[in-house]
């Protein structure tokens, strides 16, 4: 049996709005952070 695969990847160029919402979730995650960093937070 092989064990062949397929890697693969996107990429967006800036300005992109699924480049800007990860800005946004990352800034809030930061946010959350620096308040608790025992937090525990999903953001998508």
């Amino acid at each position: 049996m092989a064990n062949d695969y397929f890697f693969t990847s996107e990429s967006v160029s800036e300005g992109h709005p699924d480049k800007v919402a990860d800005q946004i979730s990352d800034a809030i995650l930061d946010s959350i952070l620096a308040q608790d960093p025992t937090a525990r937070v999903a953001a998508e």
